[in-house]
């Protein structure tokens, strides 16, 4: 692969580019592109007009750019994250029918809870969760989950720190969130109180396959809701998704 003059190889930049795209920032043109990818204005406009011509970047009216349905097209062929989701999605729904907040599913992606699906009640609380959005592994209860079940050279590295405070109830201790990862293995289950907001509660459960952990089912409530019920629908979800991924294993 071709380098650049500052050494990063050719798919390294079209990363970079790539990973400029935020749920917030849809559309840019290409010099702000280039600029916030770290790129010469030239190598940004000449990056930008060939993804265009494959499909990966659009161009609208006013010759900004968006990602390209090319994109979604090849991120779903034999996605492991969309085998999951369709096993998933089912349960998440009969959660929803039970709680009427959010029930969301995340994996562990670069020492983050990766968001692939969520779904809302229109007059649910407070959730600042996205699909394909990150939160800190220590700070959400699906995070949680996935960091306590995830490698010990992982939950070394995160326990490390740094460890910061997205909210009130955030876990910044390292000594406190190793117990409580403990915890979270020995019960099966988290709930997390005013860890990302104030006002709501995480509750999660692992998904596993084959026997490892590879997601996590959590639910989002107001902060003075009984978790109970979360737990059961959630519990009750991860099992069926776990007998759907069985079931479908290739």
């Amino acid at each position: 692969m071709a380098n650049s003059p500052s050494g990063d190889a050719m798919i390294t930049r079209v990363v970079r580019v790539l990973e400029t795209f935020s749920a917030e920032r849809t559309v840019q043109s290409a010099s702000e592109l280039g600029r916030r990818a770290g790129l010469p204005s030239s190598t940004a406009h000449r990056l930008v007009d060939e993804l265009v011509a494959v499909g990966i970047l659009e161009r609208d009216d006013e010759r900004r750019v968006r990602l390209g349905m090319r994109l979604w097209e090849l991120a779903l062929r034999g996605s492991t994250a969309l085998r999951l989701r369709q096993a998933a999605l089912p349960h998440m729904e009969e959660v929803q029918r039970v709680i009427r907040q959010h029930t969301q599913l995340a994996v562990l992606e670069q020492d983050a809870a990766l968001f692939l699906e969520r779904l809302s009640h229109p007059e649910a609380g407070a959730n600042i969760a996205r699909i394909a959005g990150r939160l800190p592994l220590h700070a959400s209860s699906a995070g949680l989950v996935l960091l306590a079940h995830a490698d010990p050279a992982v939950r070394a590295r995160v326990l490390a720190g740094p460890l910061g405070a997205v909210a009130p109830g955030t876990i910044t201790d390292p000594v406190r969130l190793d117990r409580t990862l403990a915890e979270i293995r020995r019960a099966g289950v988290v709930v997390a109180p005013g860890t990302v907001e104030a006002v709501s509660t995480g509750v999660a459960v692992p998904v596993r396959d084959s026997g490892a952990v590879i997601a996590a089912i959590s639910a989002v409530l107001p902060r003075d809701a009984p978790p109970e019920a979360a737990v059961r629908a959630l519990r009750a979800a991860a099992a069926a998704t776990e007998a759907a991924l069985r079931d479908n294993r290739p």
